[in-house]
């Protein structure tokens, strides 16, 4: 058998590879963790890559997955093999569409990296839930445990839908498969052409959709037939399985496997087996051959179900080791209303079919939900519960549930894997560069040794500033391990801040090396700057331990905050996996491919970056003082900068909070959590994340109190402060004030030094630069006093600020604070501003993306309160039906508010004879009903009644008694509701609902968060994308148009529309979002909203310049379109943007969306750019027409008189 060229990919890639070959088209729509897939396959299709029948596989991105899936029977129905790549959500809202699929017998197979459907919480990582979600609807599902089977199975899925003409579902599991990196045998196209079966592609199309032999699919069917038309396709289902066996025997023959749809691991004898499918059976087998090896009498064995729709009874039965007296069955699921889980069910099922009374015992477990380890620990308690004399059934593992009490306890902890295996764990932080990092090194290491390379990659939702950690496993034999890093060689931490939040040392094997990214160059530095309780696991680990200051050295050769390639020059001189010489060798190689289409001084300044690294006097070894340090005594220290914990926050803070903040989240209790997902907000002020290198510091002596600092923050670290007389007594040494212009009062900007991000946006707007940026130990070591006093001894005072202007607002304190955005975020600066507008009345319908990942990922809530404890409700339901959700939250208010007003009426009315009502709150309700949609006034009147209904007699007319009610006390205030979602939402797989609730009169308002690009989900192209920028899916850059959304709302003639930009005009932002406010009907605002996706050039603290640019250079608009102006004879549609004073190319040379495709493809550039240029200018001058064609007609003319 011909050798064949191994490669380190994921899981992702390996199943696109085989997908694209194998199909003449594929529908994408991007959702993680499948977006990879959609990716690769479009990059490839654009750069001309050719499937088995010559030509590039087209390509093409839907509104949303429903709109995939569409596409897809579409393509199907003519003939096309086509495909799709999906998770989660998305998978469940193709259903519909694969019932028909299904139905009509198309065959096609979708591939899915298996993801946690959101329940009580969204969760973006693996589990089958949502393959469980979906497994009646008639598709066959086959699964792929390893990187390698997703060559495989992927292979065998497509040969086999055509051969059945049943269409299949290829999954595995999300993130634990779908992004490890291993190191497989890639097969060729000759490999693929083999497993295909051509007289089977000949016949399925022969079935398109044709005028030349036509034919209709799709009928209305009475009940008379239906049943019969559909029991006339159990004869091609019950072909399966034999389609499957001989797609199989395909793959073993080109690749000299030995796959079957059921497959036992184990010893020939054994009496206890574990039933599972997934990378979870991974570990069950080493951990059994472990077991079996280790002890004589150990008789364990596993049996991985490939095949899990149809499930094969016989087949499944005959796999099973005649010795088998207890089986366990192990599901990445749960179904609470079910009698068991799904794949318990099936086997509970074939045993009772095809072997009844062959085993003793048969119970089932839930294991590894949302991506939760499940390592050889896990293997062992399964198996030791199985063997128990009353074995738990329908437990769980890997967690504490002490609610329901059947979680299984852990006993030991092995290393199952094989001698000579090294494994490394790094932490960095989202945006360092550290994963990228990694990726290349395992490809360095998998390219130029003999050693079997793994990569797995943890991190948190958020799209930069959050924890990574990478997990690396290199060795002479073979493994599959896809569990996390439990025993390490190697641990390197990249982020300093790192020292005091996280026992990063757990893993470390005795004598392993450490390296920390660390500025202190003694041991009596790293004394004063390492907790006790890490310097005294150096010295109990016996670790060899080294500090370099990788901070200083990027930021010294231009690399900013980019580590990665000085840590990964140490990582290969330490690690001693490759020869270090060949090591950096490869490495400046790998830079020069990598970074090639940045530009050359991009590549210099990295590669400056590895040699500096190497520099004896930048890593040092410290020698530290080991019996001191091992002797070291407990102590507590507070987590630093943690200000006064609120009541109300106090027990979440203690057992929830702390604990995930540590990343010791594993460990926490069931009984912990709340029912139902609900989350207490103004929990960021918890975190103090300390990830800033710098932060601003204030020179108050140069300082002009135009509040521009806190208006334009991403994260709400920096507020000014009027401060009384009274207050200033206690005001810490040091602290700097000056003059405040309201008089009576001393004015201070101050900064949370641990809550900043350390963007330099404020730098960058402060007109009279009062502001720079210091070094944050050094600045928080001189701040922390008067961080503390400002936040818990001087209270917010807006009755000095009106709401009106950007100065003003500065006094009303923000309602949303220390969101985990990415640094220089350009959405939250804009919904902080509006909580500091509306946030104690409002409630939130957010779409799912950015903003509900840097809005609510558990436990951080960045949403606040006030100190009367009001502030933003918030809720989100999907990515989809965001506005759907507010709509119904806005209906069910006014039906709920129209029944107190009903009753409140009635009261009034019959006053003079209703029991319990005074003179003082009658009056008070009348008034009520006069401005019941005042906003302020009701609110006030609230305030005022409160007393009089607390003291309605218990006696009192039922009416007056229904005011006492919480639920309605609640309802007496008006609320303001909104809707919050991006640009993928609201220009594409949301529009629909968008657009319905803007064709309707609900008081809702919507503002869009526009991008430009799916942000969250990696930088896919939106509707919103401009003409001639290059992203995810438009590689050779949009060959279309921006979608104009405003225009589009603005048809009705009956809601308010409006386009703003935060650091372009500030004044006209405010200004909409208040008339956004006030408008009685539904309010659109959309906002341009900066992105790192834009890749700009001077970076994200350019974030409200660039918005400043854009309205300069006629690429965005502002405008205001207020339909009361109509009533009131004025124009209602104001152009508040002047005309262009710039040309567009000045804003177009700053991003690298659209520098990249300059330098890449010239041509292509030129024409797009030159077009975009001219449809900017041709859309200002319709909008100029608009300002005319909205003017009021004058007056006729009085008829003369002669």
């Amino acid at each position: 058998m011909a050798q064949r060229c191994k490669e380190p990919v994921d899981g992702t890639t390996a199943t696109t590879h085989v997908a694209y070959f194998m199909s003449d088209s594929a529908f994408i729509f991007p959702i993680t963790p499948s977006s990879v897939m959609s990716e690769v396959a479009h990059e490839w299709s654009m750069n001309g890559r050719k499937n088995a029948f010559g030509q590039p596989t087209m390509v093409r991105q839907m509104q949303s997955e429903a709109g995939s899936a569409g596409a897809l029977h579409g393509a199907l129905s003519e003939g096309a093999l086509a495909t799709t790549f999906t998770s989660s959500q998305g998978l469940l809202l193709m259903i519909p569409n694969m019932y028909k699929i299904a139905g009509e017998l198309l065959p096609c197979v979708m591939h899915i990296a298996a993801r946690t459907v959101a329940t009580e919480a969204l969760s973006i990582f693996g589990d089958h839930t949502d393959v469980y979600a979906v497994r009646s609807t008639g598709f066959a599902f086959l699964c792929s445990a390893t990187v390698q089977e997703c060559i495989h199975m992927s292979a065998a899925a497509h040969a086999a839908t055509l051969s059945s003409e049943v269409p299949f579902a290829h999954f595995f599991d999300g993130f634990r498969t779908s992004h490890e990196i291993q190191k497989i045998d890639f097969p060729s196209d000759a490999d693929l052409l083999a497993c295909m079966n051509f007289d089977d592609v000949r016949r399925f199309r022969g079935r398109s959709l044709c005028c030349e032999r036509p034919l209709l699919r799709g009928t209305a069917q009475n009940p008379d037939v239906f049943m019969q038309a559909s029991e006339s396709n159990l004869a091609t289902l019950a072909r399966v399985p034999a389609a499957i066996d001989e797609a199989l025997a395909r793959v073993n023959k080109v690749f000299g496997t030995n796959y079957r749809t059921y497959e036992y691991y184990g010893h020939p004898e054994a009496t206890d087996v574990i039933v599972a499918m997934g990378s979870g059976t991974e570990v069950a087998i080493s951990t059994a051959n472990f077991l079996n090896s280790r002890d004589a009498n150990s008789r364990v064995g596993v049996v991985r179900v490939r095949l899990f729709r149809p499930f094969v009874s016989a087949a499944f039965v005959a796999a099973l080791p005649k010795t088998v007296k207890r089986i366990c069955v192990l599901d990445r699921g749960r179904d609470g209303q079910a009698a068991a889980d799904p794949l318990h069910q099936d086997v509970l099922s074939a045993l009772g079919l095809a072997a009844p009374g062959r085993v003793q015992v048969c119970v089932g477990g839930v294991y590894g939900l949302s991506s939760k380890d499940f390592n050889p620990d896990h293997v062992i308690a399964v198996y030791r519960n199985l063997a128990s004399a009353s074995p738990k059934n329908r437990f769980s593992v890997g967690i504490v549930d002490d609610v329901t009490h059947n979680s299984l306890d852990m006993g030991e902890h092995v290393d199952a894997l094989p001698q000579g295996t090294k494994q490394c764990l790094l932490w960095g932080i989202g945006g360092d560069g550290t994963i990228g990092a990694n990726k290349t090194a395992i490809k360095l290491i998998a390219d130029h040794t003999e050693l079997h390379a793994q990569g797995y990659f943890a991190y948190d939702a958020n799209k930069a500033g959050g924890l990574t950690v990478s997990h690396l496993r290199f060795g002479p034999t073979r493994f599959e391990a896809p569990y996390l890093v439990n025993d390490s060689n190697y641990v390197a931490c990249h982020n300093f801040s790192y020292v005091h939040r996280f026992n990063l040392l757990s893993s470390l094997r005795t004598g392993g090396t450490f390296v920390l990214n660390c500025p202190c160059r003694t041991v009596e530095e790293l004394d004063t700057a390492l907790p006790v309780r890490l310097r005294r696991e150096i010295a109990r680990r016996q670790a060899k331990f080294y500090v370099i200051d990788a901070t200083k050295i990027a930021k010294d050769n231009g690399m900013g905050p980019f580590i990665n390639m000085v840590l990964q020059a140490v990582f290969f001189y330490l690690s001693h996996v490759l020869d270090v010489n060949e090591a950096v060798a490869l490495l400046k190689k790998s830079i020069q491919k990598m970074y090639a289409r940045k530009g050359e001084e991009v590549v210099r300044k990295n590669v400056a970056s590895v040699d500096a690294s190497l520099d004896p006097k930048a890593l040092l070894h410290i020698e530290y003082p080991a019996d001191r340090w091992l002797a070291l005594a407990d102590e507590h220290v507070p987590r630093m900068g943690l200000l006064t914990v609120p009541e109300r926050l106090q027990k979440f803070n203690a057992e929830l909070y702390e604990p995930t903040l540590a990343y010791d989240g594993e460990s926490i209790p069931v009984s912990r959590f709340p029912r139902g997902g609900e989350t207490p907000t103004g929990t960021t002020q918890l975190g103090k994340r300390g990830i800033a290198e710098s932060v601003p510091h204030w020179n108050h002596e140069k300082c002009v109190q135009c509040n521009q600092c806190s208006f334009v923050c991403p994260h709400a670290v920096i507020r000014s402060y009027q401060i009384s007389e009274e207050e200033m007594k206690n005001a810490p040494a040091g602290f700097d004030t000056l003059k405040s212009r309201k008089p009576g009062y001393r004015f201070r900007i101050n900064v949370s030094a641990l809550d900043c991000t350390g963007c330099s946006v404020c730098v960058e707007q402060c007109p009279v630069k009062c502001l720079e940026m210091k070094p944050l130990e050094s600045e928080f070591e001189m701040q922390k006093d008067a961080i503390r006093f400002v936040r818990e001894m001087v209270a917010p005072k807006p009755e000095l600020g009106d709401r009106k202007t950007p100065v003003g607002i500065a006094s009303h304190t923000p309602l949303f604070e220390f969101p985990g955005a990415c640094a220089g975020c350009g959405e939250t600066p804009l919904v902080r501003l509006v909580t500091q507008m509306f946030g104690e009345r409002m409630v939130i319908a957010a779409a799912t993306g950015c903003n509900s990942i840097w809005g609510a990922s558990f436990p951080n809530v960045p949403y606040t309160t006030n100190a009367r404890g009001e502030g933003p409700a918030w809720h989100n339901s999907l990515f989809e039906d965001a506005a759907e959700l507010g709509y119904g939250i806005t209906c069910a208010y006014r039906q709920r508010r129209e029944r107190l007003i009903g009753i409140v009426r009635s009261v009034v009315d019959d006053a003079g004879s209703v029991q319990g009502l005074s003179a003082e709150l009658k009056a008070l309700l009348v008034e009520w009903l006069a401005h019941v949609r005042d906003f302020e006034k009701t609110r006030e009147l609230r305030d005022r009644m409160n007393p009089l209904i607390d003291a309605i007699p218990a006696n009192a007319d039922c009416r007056v008694l229904e005011l006492r009610e919480k639920h309605n006390r609640e309802l007496i205030a008006r609320t303001s509701f909104w809707i919050l979602g991006g640009d993928g939402w609201a220009y594409d797989i949301g529009f629909g609902g968008l657009d319905h609730v803007i064709a309707n009169n609900e008081d809702v308002n919507i503002l869009v968060l526009d991008t430009e690009v799916y942000s969250n989900t990696g930088g896919q192209r939106s509707k919103s994308t401009p003409l001639g920028a290059r992203a995810k899916y438009a590689v050779l850059g949009k060959d279309t148009g921006k979608k104009d959304l405003g225009r589009i709302a603005m048809t009705y003639e009956t809601a308010y529309v409006a386009s703003i930009a935060q650091g372009a005009n500030q004044q006209q932002c405010m200004d909409a979002l208040r008339e956004a406010e006030a408008y009685q009907g539904p309010s659109i605002v959309i906002a341009y909203t900066p992105c790192m996706e834009h890749q700009m050039v001077r970076g994200m603290k350019e974030s409200q310049k660039n918005q400043k640019l854009a309205v300069e250079t006629g690429y965005w608009l502002l405008y205001r379109f207020n339909p009361d102006l109509i009533h009131e004879g004025k124009n209602p549609f104001t152009l508040d943007s002047k005309p262009p004073s710039k040309p567009p190319k000045e804003f177009l040379d700053t991003q690298g969306r659209f520098i990249t495709l300059q330098r890449e493809h010239p041509e292509q550039a030129h024409l797009l750019h030159e077009a975009l240029t001219r449809s900017l200018a041709t859309r200002f001058v319709r909008y100029q027409r608009l300002v005319q064609l909205y003017e009021p007609a004058a007056p006729a003319a009085a008829p003369a008189t002669h």
